[in-house]
């Protein structure tokens, strides 16, 4: 009888259906406090989230294979939710298009700069240059950036977790940091985010504005494109 318990967890700690349920869990109930503390930029939902199911499959020892069997679910709709992004910019064309010139000079500044600081930050510490080639894709969102990744020989998990990282901080400082310096205009606010703290960043800007979630989303989308040009042409100018 001792042995029930232990049995039926075995079992079904081995079924998709339980992970896609702890996960699902586990973010509703962070996003609930993320609510109730009124979408403080501290009680962001998949910062929490992130930390709670580590320590739960730590404490079960779960693989992170056996996790992922059921969690890839949810991973399938990263992509129709990126389509769903056009929902919103339909909505507020006009004001993207007479946006439009502004927003290309934000965004090749902003690419660059996303670049060339994590890239010199990372040759200062003098990190291996396989580390260095990982971490400069960071802020585009995670298929991009592995892709990019990949496609130099360095490091996707390296680069994946960076992503991560850049998305959380972004969307934690981006709020406090923009009132702080004075910026008050959804558009520029929600641009920046986009091309600083991709799919995280953009998540967050949706739940201050619509306006904003919306200029974060184009912001994302574009930046992925410059960057896939542009992390490749820094390789090459570091294997010099």
């Amino acid at each position: 009888m001792s042995e029930n318990p232990f049995s039926l967890w075995v079992y079904l700690s081995q079924s998709p259906l339980l992970w896609l349920t702890v996960t699902l869990l586990t973010y509703a109930i962070t996003d609930a406090v993320s609510l109730a503390t009124g979408r403080h930029a501290l009680a962001n939902p998949v910062l929490h989230s992130i930390w709670i199911i580590g320590a739960f499959l730590m404490l079960t020892g779960t693989s992170y294979t056996t996790y992922f069997g059921g969690a890839q679910f949810v991973h399938f709709l990263l992509g129709p939710a990126t389509v769903a992004l056009a929902v919103p910019l339909y909505e507020n064309r006009k004001q993207v298009v007479a946006a439009m010139l502004p927003m290309l000079v934000a965004l090749i500044i902003g690419s660059i700069t996303a670049i060339v600081s994590v890239v010199l930050l990372a040759e200062a510490a003098g990190l291996p240059r396989e580390v260095v080639l990982s971490l400069a894709p960071k802020s585009v969102t995670a298929g991009v950036a592995m892709g990019i990744s990949e496609s130099l020989h360095a490091d996707p998990s390296l680069t994946a977790v960076a992503v991560v990282i850049t998305g959380i901080m972004g969307a934690i400082i981006v709020t406090p940091l923009m009132n702080l310096i004075g910026i008050t205009d959804f558009p520029a606010r929600g641009f920046a985010v986009g091309i600083a703290a991709h799919g995280i960043g953009t998540a967050r800007a949706f739940q201050v504005d619509a306006v904003a979630g919306t200029f974060s989303g184009i912001a994302m989308g574009l930046n992925a494109l410059v960057t896939s040009f542009l992390v490749p042409l820094a390789a090459t100018l570091l294997a010099r």
